[in-house]
Order: structure tokens, then sequence, then C-alpha cells
């Protein structure tokens, strides 16, 4: 299967036309039809993935080796399940030689191999729920977190730094050394500063966007791999 996932955009698919466009707006006409000739969301239905983000994190996966057999992995924001689903496959949790905990403020239909929360991560309360359900120290931190569009560009871009600001702050208190932590970002300016502090506290820090993201999505993930440890203010005065 991996291998195909990198053609699977440029494969033909038939098109799919809409039954009848009664009762919906122009813009939803619009993403319905996109949704139809989605090959990654046909893909995705025929191999079973609860969305066609899953390919997301499996291209992501070719790209930086991101997981290991028996690795324990927090998905942050993770309904519908198709990242944790791929994490899930990735460590082998079927077989309890790793684990993966998926979070969302959403409901989760059970995934096999896998921990699934219903809290708010925003919450202190969400946060402690968190937190309890780990055995221990991370090996690598998810989060596909986006805060719903405004339409305006400057203010998602913010939104989602913040929700990619709190992820990190959970990460660098939870990974383990040489731990990974992958989120979604949307290229602004604003990340600067998260990135400088990155790049202090693992060895690598790269940018990619999958295949998988659309072309038109101002989406990208920053991939951090290595963790060295939280650095603090007394590390930074020698």
């Amino acid at each position: 299967m991996a291998k195909k996932v990198s053609s699977i955009g440029a494969a033909r698919t038939k098109t799919v036309k809409l039954r009848t466009a009664k009762g919906r707006s122009v813009s939803s006409q619009r993403w319905l039809r996109r949704q139809l000739n989605d090959p990654y969301v046909q893909e995705a239905k025929r191999q079973g993935y609860r969305s066609r983000s899953a390919f997301k994190l499996i291209q992501l996966d070719q790209k930086f080796d991101l997981f290991k057999k028996g690795y324990l992995v927090v998905d942050l924001g993770a309904a519908p399940g198709g990242w944790t689903q791929i994490a899930a496959d990735r460590i082998n949790s079927k077989s309890c030689s790793g684990k993966v905990v998926g979070l969302d403020i959403l409901p989760m239909e059970p995934i096999s191999g896998a921990t699934l929360l219903q809290a708010d991560f925003m919450t202190e309360s969400g946060y402690e729920l968190l937190l309890k359900s780990l055995p221990t120290n991370v090996d690598v931190v998810l989060s596909d977190m986006a805060a719903p569009t405004t339409g305006h560009t400057q203010t998602d871009h913010i939104r989602t730094i913040g929700l990619c600001e709190a992820a990190y702050e959970f990460a660098v208190d939870v990974l383990a050394m040489n731990g990974s932590f992958i989120a979604k970002v949307f290229k602004g300016g604003s990340e600067h500063a998260l990135l400088n502090r990155m790049k202090k506290e693992f060895k690598s820090v790269r940018h990619a966007k999958p295949d998988a993201s659309r072309s038109e999505s101002p989406e990208t993930y920053v991939v951090a791999m290595g963790f060295r440890g939280k650095v603090t203010t007394s590390n930074n005065e020698h």
C-alpha cells in the first residue's frame, strides 16, 4: 500500500456528478463535488480509513520514519480517527506492543489498539485526563488540530498557531528523549518564535506539505525530531 500512496493523486478516477443541487448552497455544492471526486477520499473509503487525512500521516511517515513498534503515541485533535488508525497500525498496538491515545472534543467510534478520550484539550480537566492516561513518557505527539476557519487568513493562522503552541507545551512536558512532535500550522509569520524554540529543544525541525494536502490549502506541517529536553530560563542564561 505504501508504494501506491504517492501516486493516488495522479490516478484517474471516474468523475462523479451531483444527482441534485436542490436545497444546497453554491459553496455546499462545490464542497460536495470536490469530496465526491477527490481520489484520496475515494481511496480512504476503499481502505477503510476514517478520513482522507490518513494519507497525510502516511506520507509524513514515509518521509521522516516517525513510528517504531512499541511506541507510545498521542494524537491531539484525533476525530474522526484517521491519524489514530495509521499510528496504531505503525506501532503494532493491536498486539499490545505499543499504545495510541487519541483525544478530541468530538466523540469517536472505537479504534482497535487505541484509547480514545472525549475532552477539550484546551481545558484543565481535558489536559489532566490526558496526562492520567499516559503510562510513561511519550515517543510521538501528533497534532492535526486547527481552529474553525473564519475566511480571514491572518485570523485563521493566529488561531491555529495558538493550538500548535498549546500542543507543543504539552509535548515538551511528556516527550521522551529523542521523541518527535508533528503539528499542523498555517504558515504566516507569527510562528517564528515557536520555531526558534523548537530548534533549541529538538535536533531537527522541518516543514513538510504532504501530497495529500490540497494544493489550495495554506496548511503545512512542522516536524520536530530528536527531542533534547525542555530548555529552561536558567539554561538560556549560560
